[in-house]
């Protein structure tokens, strides 16, 4: 597994004897989530292929759902104090996270099944006095304020860090030794920025005289550009596709810059090496025809979504570049033109009928109106994914699709959707 990762790019640091005991025997090792939100996003794909190259190693992976620590809030990576979750919306974004990572992770395998855990279910119940007095008595103080998210913090006079923070890494320190002592689990695997974390978990374990447990860790994601991997001018992509349709998400992938293509195909799916190796040939001597990027949007489109989220956004995309629009209803159209130009029309002037040419000017979708009549004339403009026939052409509304909209294409390349208003 340790080799995996390292061919894959996602082996950032291990603790000493974390390679000898993955390849001694089966092991069971876990990844903590974090329910601060309802899905989660393409940045937890990252911790979500540890999983399951743990499993496809042989090993037994455990997705803990941190709907305790969610009350909690860890300080890693955070400049200031988090909002805190109430109980309620905890478990409700942990319920959502457990649908999600289901469709990953083998539950059924008789080798090496997966599990699922919720942290509350023992930290809910703990009593504060015996915490300090069994858990707490094994922290020093000293060691935990050289924590690099807790010295960046404690450095900004303005923020700070509270306790409620400051005593995270006991919390999680604690879920790894109740995973231990339920489970068997010795591992525990996450982003570099949770090493600390990982390893006071590892202590405590010790310290209370269980057996020697590991860490491994993977790279933090960046984009090419620097920013925090899966922020786009949009927003946030996620995993649910009520937030990030499976449209959308696949669009995030197909756009994957050139330099950034063949490193994201090792991290997000499960090509081989040789499989990875051609496509890394085809975007040196055919970057045009972007293989890469759509071998990798059609991967991890289809292990978010599955098959029917992939046919669904492959379609669309094909509609963008002059595909038919049959079988796309009202919310597909608003969906897949989002970012093309539009034009509110009244529904009345559309029953009584508009010339497609003074429409297209008006939209400044052309230039002139009889700029739109020459591109019509050249058979540069469809309706629906109709030639258009005489530069006298109009639109009425028997031309909406689902009564709200009309896609008109200029040349190959350029849209304009009309709204009946």
């Amino acid at each position: 597994m340790i080799d995996e990762l390292r061919w894959r790019g996602l082996l950032a640091d291990a603790t000493e004897h974390a390679p000898a005991a993955l390849a001694g025997g089966q092991v069971t090792g876990y990844i903590g989530f974090d329910p601060s939100a309802s899905s989660l996003h393409v940045g937890s794909l990252v911790p979500i292929m540890g999983l399951v190259h743990l499993q496809r190693a042989g090993h037994c992976p455990i997705a803990l759902v941190g709907g305790g620590t969610g009350l909690i809030g860890d300080p890693s990576g955070k400049a200031s104090e988090r909002a805190l979750l109430t109980r309620a919306r905890a478990e409700e974004n942990a319920a959502g996270i457990h649908r999600q990572l289901a469709s990953f992770l083998d539950f059924e395998s008789r080798a090496a099944p997966a599990r699922m855990a919720n942290n509350l279910d023992w930290l809910g119940n703990l009593r504060l006095v015996d915490f300090l007095r069994d858990t707490g008595k094994h922290f020093s103080v000293n060691a935990m304020l050289r924590k690099e998210s807790v010295r960046r913090r404690i450095a900004d006079e303005d923020s700070g860090i509270s306790f409620t923070e400051f005593s995270y890494q006991l919390l999680q320190a604690h879920d790894f030794l109740e995973l231990n002592r339920r489970h068997g689990c010795t591992l525990q695997m996450g982003g570099s920025d949770q090493w600390g974390n990982i390893t006071a978990g590892i202590d405590l374990v010790r310290r209370m005289g269980g057996p020697r447990c590991h860490g491994v860790v993977f790279p933090l994601i960046e984009s090419a550009s620097g920013a925090k991997f899966g922020k786009t001018e949009e927003g946030t992509v996620w995993l649910d596709p009520a937030r990030t349709s499976p449209y959308r998400f696949y669009q995030f992938w197909l756009n994957t810059p050139d330099a950034e293509a063949i490193r994201y195909l090792r991290f997000f799916t499960l090509l081989g090496r040789t499989e990875v190796e051609e496509l890394a040939h085809a975007v040196a001597e055919r970057p045009h025809r972007r293989e890469a990027q759509r071998r990798l949007a059609a991967e991890v489109t289809r292990a978010v979504h599955g098959a029917g989220g992939l046919e669904g956004a492959e379609r669309a995309s094909r509609v963008l570049f002059g595909g038919s629009l049959e079988g796309l209803g009202a919310d597909d159209i608003a969906e897949i033109f989002a970012d093309v130009p539009s034009k509110v029309v009244a529904r009345g002037d559309l029953e009584a009928g508009i010339e497609l040419a003074v429409l297209m000017a008006d939209a400044g979708a052309a230039p002139s109106r009889s700029e739109a009549r020459r591109l019509m004339r050249g058979g540069g403009v469809r309706v629906n994914g109709e030639g258009v026939k005489g530069m006298r052409a109009r639109v009425q509304t028997r031309d909406l699709i689902d009564g709200r909209y009309i896609v008109v294409r200029i040349g190959k390349k350029r849209h304009l959707v009309v709204e009946a208003g």
